[in-house]
Formats: structure tokens, C-alpha cells, sequence
């Protein structure tokens, strides 16, 4: 930990003049400068669309939504009309200090060597300029000096929540019940902001269930009692038993039934289902994953028959009343920075309507993280968390590609829409 940190600490040094840029910039947002955004089409966060709105901002937070013919706003700062806006989006799932080595090769995510360090921070810079202005890393020792930089204004970057060390279910090796409470504890001592939880297998080596019901239900339980939320990677009857322990949210959930998918619902669960860009970054990467650990050619012809039942797990997941589904993409490397690809998957192959995957990646990923008071919705009060995308993701979901603007907590990180001369890291060059 201590040695990741200093490589960050190095990474800063050799980008002081981004980083100096980045925090005088974050200083202007503190200080409550007010900025006034023109649009045509807004999408809110909830499934509702605004026409001809003005976004009022002061310091790191929107404070008015105003219509253009009634605007006391003045005089405008970003046009953004001809664009479609919407808040932020939100991974629920990506791992973002997963890299290739200097091999090429997958390094995973637990590397502290300098070249980790520069790669983690490009791999937070891309995810922020796709748009992506929160995610949730599940989890990494690393996570927490990147996760902490970011929100310090040191790096560019989304804001980040961490599980820090995962629960890893290998049955009883697991530990009892209340070896496994220990853990959750040590986890919310270390830092976390989530406790994410194996209770599956790979479905590359079948996805069978690694923790019993009792070490579940304590897992859970614990973490409520700690104030922190559970994130279960689970497949087959795994899915069922951490609903049943009440844990917050499913991961993936390959081969789950419409009656699990049923019981999710009621009880409030959260479904985190992949629809293709994890498995598809994969096989596109194949070369450099294969041979590393966790990685075989068996394994690489599992993942082309769970393609599709990825696919038939959304389009039942989005017919399942009440079923409340979240966006996250499982981005590893050689998928950071391309984390909207998964939209294009879910409403393509997934049959989930664009409007819903775009409220899934808002309001509902933000409601997910606890966070709903705080951001996936463009309302007053709600931290200016603002994309522009040059297109229509309603009419045309891959205009999910053409993110031309990105604000984060008020702070523009990017502005290449039409007409306007690029900024990035609130510098015009």
C-alpha cells in the first residue's frame, strides 16, 4: 500500500502542470463560481426529458433548472444546445486499476510498480472522458490512494468507491461466520465503501457456489450493521441464496431463474448483469489474457457459449416487474475508457429500452451506492455531474460513443462539442 502510494505520489510530479491545472480548477468550483448551461434536450436522470432548459451551477452543485423562456439565469457560459444531456454516468462495476504488464500481458490489479501507477491514472482519465463521472471499484488495496488522489483534486478522474480486499468464498476455508463478521469489520476499518463478496465460482469454471447460506447471511448482515452495502458476485443458486441473505446487489447472475429474478424484485435487490462488453473485451484481448492466471483456452471457449446466455439473462431481467437493474460493466483491462460500449450491448442484444439503460447508469446506479441524494439526476441541490452527447441515444444508442462534453462536481473536464474550442482539465489551451 504504502509503495502504490508513492508511485502516485511520483505520477502527480511528472503531470504537475494536469495536476496543477486539474486543482485550480476544483479551487474555482469550490469557491462557487456560477456557471449557466443553454440545452435543447435533457435527459434527467429518471426517464423524464427537459426541452429547453438552463442548468444553473454554483461551486460543485446545479442550484437551478429553469426553462429558456422564463431564464433569469443570464448570460450563458456553455451552449450545449443541439446535444443531448444527461447527468454523469455510473459503473457499478469496473476495475480500474486492472492493467496489462510491460509484457503486454494481464497484470491484473494489484500491481505497485511505477508503470501500474501511470497506467491506473490513464485508466481513470479515459473512464472520465467517456463519460462516466462515478464508478465503483469492487475492489483493489490499490483503489484507495487513486480513489483518494482523485477526490483530493490531485488526478483527473471519476469519483471512485472501493471494496478494498473482496471476500473470496471457498466454502468452509472461508471461515466461520463470525471469522467472516472479522473480516467485514476489517474491511470497513481499511477504508472501504462497499464489501464485495464471491460467492460463485468463475462461470469460466462453471460458476458453481463457493460460501454456504449461514456464510452469506452473516457477510450481509454485518455489513448492514457496519453502515455498508454488499456487492455478491453470483451466478446459478448463489443468486437466490444472497437475496435470501439479503445482500444489496448481484453481480452478473448468469443462469439465474425467473423466480430468483422475481425474488430479487421484492425483496429490492439489485441486478448487476454484463450483457457483452466483459466477455467481449476478453475475446479481443484473448492474446494477452491467455496463459495468465485464471485464464485457459477452456476457459476462452466457456466464454463464447456464455455470451448468449449473458444476453438471454437481460432480456428476462428487463420483463421482470420491479426488478431494479444497474449498469456496470465488469471493465478491466483493455476496456477502460470503452465502458458505453455495454449500453449498445444491453439495448442491442439485451432488448433493454434506451431509456431505461440510461436511467440504470443514473438514478438507479446512484440509488444502488446510497448516493441518491447526492447524484444521478439533474435536479437543484445534486452535484453538477453534467455529459453532453453529440446525438440521440434514444434514437440511435451508439451515439453513447460521442461524449463531447463531461463536468464533474462543476469542474469542466472536457468541452469538444460543436463550435466550442477544446477544453479539457478546466485549461483552454
Amino acid at each position: 500500500m504504502m509503495r502504490t502510494s508513492k508511485m502516485i505520489v511520483y505520477v502527480l510530479s511528472v503531470l504537475g502542470m494536469c495536476a496543477l491545472a486539474q486543482r485550480a480548477s476544483a479551487q474555482v468550483a469550490v469557491e462557487g463560481k456560477r456557471i449557466v448551461i443553454a440545452t435543447s434536450s435533457v435527459l434527467d436522470g429518471k426517464g423524464g426529458v427537459l426541452h429547453h432548459a438552463r442548468i444553473v451551477i454554483e461551486g460543485a452543485k446545479i442550484v437551478v433548472v429553469e426553462t429558456e423562456a422564463g431564464a433569469k439565469s443570464g448570460a450563458v457560459d456553455y451552449d450545449l444546445r443541439g446535444l443531448t444531456v444527461m447527468p454523469g454516468w455510473i459503473d457499478a462495476h469496473a476495475h480500474i486499476t486492472w492493467n496489462f504488464g510491460k509484457d503486454g500481458k494481464n497484470a491484473g490489479m494489484g500491481g505497485t510498480t511505477q508503470e501500474d501507477a501511470y497506467q491506473s491514472a490513464s485508466n481513470a482519465w479515459v473512464t472520465l472522458m467517456a463519460g462516466f463521472t462515478t464508478i465503483q471499484s469492487p475492489g483493489a488495496e490499490n483503489d484507495i490512494p487513486l480513489r483518494d488522489a482523485i477526490a483530493k483534486g490531485k488526478l483527473p478522474g471519476p469519483r471512485i468507491l472501493t471494496a478494498v480486499e473482496p471476500l473470496f468464498g471457498q466454502g468452509e476455508k472461508t471461515g466461520t461466520p463470525e471469522e467472516i463478521r472479522a473480516f467485514v469489520r476489517k474491511q470497513k476499518a481499511a477504508g472501504a465503501d462497499v464489501i464485495k463478496i464471491f460467492a460463485s465460482q468463475s462461470i469460466r469454471q462453471g460458476g458453481g457456489m463457493t460460501l454456504s447460506q449461514e456464510q452469506l447471511n452473516a457477510a450481509c448482515d454485518e455489513a448492514k450493521k457496519q453502515g455498508l452495502r454488499t456487492t455478491v458476485h453470483a451466478y446459478k443458486e448463489a443468486v437466490r441464496a444472497a437475496t435470501v441473505a439479503g445482500c444489496t446487489e448481484i453481480e452478473h447472475g448468469t443462469l439465474a431463474t425467473d423466480d430468483d429474478l422475481k425474488l430479487m424484485a421484492e425483496k429490492g435487490t439489485y441486478l448487476d448483469p454484463q450483457a457483452g462488453l466483459i466477455i467481449e473485451n476478453y475475446l479481443l484481448h484473448k492474446e494477452q489474457y491467455i496463459g495468465t492466471s485464471g485464464y485457459t483456452a477452456e476457459g476462452f471457449a466457456a466464454m463464447e457459449k456464455i455470451l448468449p446466455m449473458n444476453h438471454e439473462l437481460v432480456q428476462h431481467a428487463v420483463k421482470t416487474p420491479g426488478l431494479k437493474i444497474v449498469f456496470g460493466t465488469d471493465a478491466v483491462a483493455g476496456a477502460h475508457g470503452r465502458n458505453a460500449e455495454e449500453f449498445i450491448d444491453r439495448v442491442k442484444d439485451g432488448g433493454q429500452d434506451a431509456m431505461q439503460a440510461m436511467v440504470s447508469a443514473n438514478s438507479i446506479g446512484a440509488e444502488a451506492m446510497g448516493m441518491g441524494d447526492q447524484i444521478g439526476r439533474i435536479a437543484p441541490s445534486l452535484q453538477a455531474d453534467i455529459i453532453a452527447l453529440d446525438g440521440d441515444p434514444l434514437k440511435d444508442i451508439t451515439a453513447v460513443r460521442k461524449v463531447v462534453f463531461v463536468m464533474k462536481g462543476g469542474v469542466v473536464y472536457k468541452n469538444v462539442s460543436r463550435g466550442a474550442i477544446p477544453v479539457y482539465a478546466g485549461v483552454t489551451p
